[in-house]
């Protein structure tokens, strides 16, 4: 079979609108740290739980029709859905752990900066997909912009080796002083910020090869989600809310939470599940960069944060890195 000129523009069309599709993803999953903002000394790990097992079953419910016609396809891969809904139940808990351990910026920085070079190694170990050159000076970049934005708002809190723990609590004492303690803390932060990271790019990774496998993109992520979904919330989202009944003790925290759910968690994954269809998952991870400059330029605008001029420069690096990834390719 010969491929025409229109076949490879409709192609390079496609997975252009994929990479919108991510980048629209990400924009939303932004907006998770202004919105967490104004909740009131929610535990992180209920916020998650109940984000992401809502998300999920939302997205099991919307894509009945979808799971029901691939219902063959999905038995036979079981495996890769129970594997997959496993990696979407760790992440959230490993990446809000890894906040409230080891800091926001840190755990932010080590679950993004993990992701992408993941989903790198796991498509070179599973797959075939060969990485570019602008792959990877676009992570190079992405990188560096994402360590200089932590380091850029980190130094915004006078000095402060510490960061802000997702729960609003200081987690280690400033450069005058360290608590062993503190620094046990952050280095078990960072341990999960890998697993976070590590688990974000299996779970994107997985949901493509059953697409590339003939299963509609509705109906991987629906499957992986719903189960996870289901996991979350019978298994821990329940128990959560019983030990920590704050998450709904005043109408903005329930307005974060039902907003966490519905708009990041589930119209954010129902956006990058369409753009999956597309783009690499190696690639998709790249351009979740994107996340931390939208919730940078949020908590600068609405939070009224302040930013040291590394951090505009590490936003400036990102940028650079998100154009080269969706740049038209001449053909």
């Amino acid at each position: 079979m010969t491929t025409t000129r229109a076949d490879i523009a409709a192609s390079s069309r496609s997975a252009d609108m994929g990479s919108l599709a991510v980048l629209f993803a990400a924009l939303l999953w932004g907006t998770t740290g202004t919105a967490a903002h104004f909740n009131q000394d929610v535990s992180p790990l209920a916020t998650g739980a109940f984000a992401m097992g809502v998300g999920g079953l939302l997205q099991a419910v919307i894509a009945r029709p979808n799971i029901m016609g691939c219902l063959g396809l999905l038995m036979a891969q079981k495996g890769r859905v129970l594997l997959g809904a496993v990696c979407v139940v760790i992440y959230p808990l490993a990446f809000y752990s890894s906040m409230h351990l080891a800091g926001v910026a840190i755990g932010t920085v080590i679950t993004i900066a993990t992701a992408p070079l993941a989903a790198a190694i796991l498509e070179r170990l599973f797959g075939h997909h060969r990485l570019t050159l602008s792959w990877y000076i676009s992570l190079a970049l992405g990188t560096a912009g994402v360590v200089m934005m932590a380091m850029g708002e980190t130094a915004t809190h006078g000095g402060d080796i510490a960061t802000v723990s997702a729960a609003g609590d200081p987690i280690a004492t400033t450069v005058t002083g360290s608590v062993p303690d503190a620094d046990w803390q952050r280095l078990g932060g960072i341990v999960l910020g890998i697993i976070a990271g590590t688990t974000y790019a299996a779970y994107s990774l997985i949901a493509r090869r059953m697409m590339d496998h003939g299963t509609h993109a509705r109906a991987a992520m629906g499957s992986l989600f719903g189960v996870a979904g289901f996991a979350l919330i019978a298994g821990l989202g329940l128990s959560m809310l019983v030990a920590d009944p704050r998450l709904f003790a005043t109408p903005g925290n329930s307005a974060v939470a039902l907003y966490m759910a519905l708009v990041p968690m589930f119209l954010g994954y129902i956006a990058f599940g369409f753009g999956l269809k597309t783009v690499a998952a190696s690639k998709a991870t790249l351009l979740t960069l994107f996340e931390p400059l939208v919730a940078a330029l949020l908590a600068v605008t609405i939070v009224g944060e302040h930013i040291a001029p590394l951090g505009w420069l590490g936003m400036v690096l990102i940028a650079v890195c998100l154009v080269i990834q969706v740049k038209p390719k001449t053909t």
